[in-house]
């Protein structure tokens, strides 16, 4: 995304260094390679429109001393980073990527983003010969059956994970490492996203929840004309494991940089002129699971973005914002539809009841419908996406909106 960005002329900014930011300019700012937050900056006394996301998905991260060697092959430990489908994860060919802190040759502490970029591992399922219910009954214990297979082990050497880490350093050009001291490395899929089915209308990929947001978001950002208002963009990290951390949306990154952006004029006055529009993927309804959906809430992919309400405050969405939402619709000559969760079935949440109750702002809850949610490869609808990045871009550019 900070590339994006970068070309599309946004200065990045250091949360370390005083801001002198001006009217019409474009900047960014990156919290712990997590977090982002960007804006095209508008008049200070007026408002914030803003739209919101997160950037994680459900995965399989490294544990800190994660090697075991059994029966001949080395194994790294994983602890499941929030709410993931296990079943699809088995035999998928995995890498991994993620954040490496290392010691320099001048004793500096420093960190360096890897990828191996090819297939290094994968979770062998157990044959159908050796567990005859497991298309009946079969259940997942994540200590014992999802450690990934990395390679065959010699028993007599002692396996060191970052031996292998410092080697693909060097294969990515770092030299300066003397040691490696600690990692954030997940595992994913290495198969690419791609556009399917007969008619080429889904998008096929891991991670749609929620980084198809960002990207619609991030594209209806880039191209916003300055305006009045202050158009901001943001993508928080820790949504899928409750959000309450330094880069999430229950904490402060957000509130802060506004009151950065707000200046000398009281961000309290400026908060009930704003607007955000939380955007998280919406659960389409299955054809083969049609009695999962509540019977007049049906979102259908290629549809529409979907409007996301619930009594309990699961969901910020409110009828003014709904009807906000509605407006805009009709502006872009789409059409949106409403999710709400069976009486009978617990409801998710996302950033928006977070960062409403954190910084008092009207929320909407919208999401763009989506098949196999928390699975290692979603699906959802190129109509939805295109219509959902041009209303967000018209949410950024119209002078005025009737609220």
């Amino acid at each position: 995304m900070n590339k994006i960005l970068d070309q599309q002329g946004f200065q990045c900014l250091n949360e370390k260094d005083n801001w002198q930011l001006e009217q019409g300019k474009k900047y960014y700012v990156i919290r712990n390679d997590a977090s982002l937050i960007a804006f095209v900056k508008g008049d200070p006394k007026r408002g914030f429109r803003m739209v919101g996301a997160h950037t994680d998905s459900p995965c399989l991260k490294v544990k800190p001393q994660p090697e075991t060697n059994k029966e001949g092959y080395l194994q790294l430990g994983v602890e499941v980073y929030g709410g993931a489908l296990l079943n699809p994860w088995f035999d998928r060919d995995l890498s991994l990527a993620g954040r490496i802190q290392y010691l320099d040759n001048k004793g500096m502490i420093k960190n360096h983003l890897i990828d191996f970029r090819k297939a290094i591992a994968i979770i062998p399922s157990l044959a159908i010969h050796l567990d005859r219910e497991a298309n009946k009954s079969r259940s997942i214990n994540p200590q014992t059956d999802i450690p990934p297979v990395l390679c065959q082990w010699d028993n007599d050497k002692k396996p060191d994970f970052k031996t292998f880490i410092e080697k693909q350093l060097i294969a990515e050009g770092c030299t300066e490492c003397e040691k490696v001291m600690d990692y954030d490395l997940r595992y994913y899929d290495t198969q690419a996203p791609a556009i399917i089915g007969m008619k080429e209308e889904f998008i096929a990929s891991a991670r749609l929840d929620n980084l198809l947001s960002c990207f619609v978001g991030l594209q209806s950002l880039i191209h916003c004309q300055a305006s009045s208002d202050t158009s901001l963009l943001v993508c928080n990290d820790h949504e899928e494991v409750g959000s309450q951390s330094a880069t999430g949306a229950q904490g402060p990154f957000l509130k802060t940089v506004l009151e950065r952006i707000a200046g000398h004029n009281k961000l309290d006055t400026l908060i009930p002129r704003s607007l955000l529009i939380s955007t998280d993927n919406a659960h389409a309804v299955h054809p083969n699971f049609p009695d999962r959906h509540e019977g007049n809430h049906r979102p259908s992919l290629n549809k529409g973005t979907v409007i996301k309400v619930n009594a309990n405050q699961r969901y910020a969405t409110t009828d003014e914002t709904s009807s906000l939402f509605q407006w805009l619709c009709r502006q872009c000559n789409t059409q949106a539809q409403y999710f709400v969760t069976r009486t009978d079935l617990a409801c998710g949440s996302t950033i928006g009841p977070l960062t409403s109750g954190e910084i008092g702002v009207r929320t909407l809850d919208i999401g763009l419908p989506t098949f196999g949610m928390h699975s290692i490869r979603e699906l959802a609808g190129v109509k939805d996406a295109k219509e959902l990045s041009d209303i967000l871009y018209y949410f950024f550019n119209t002078d005025i909106l009737p609220l």
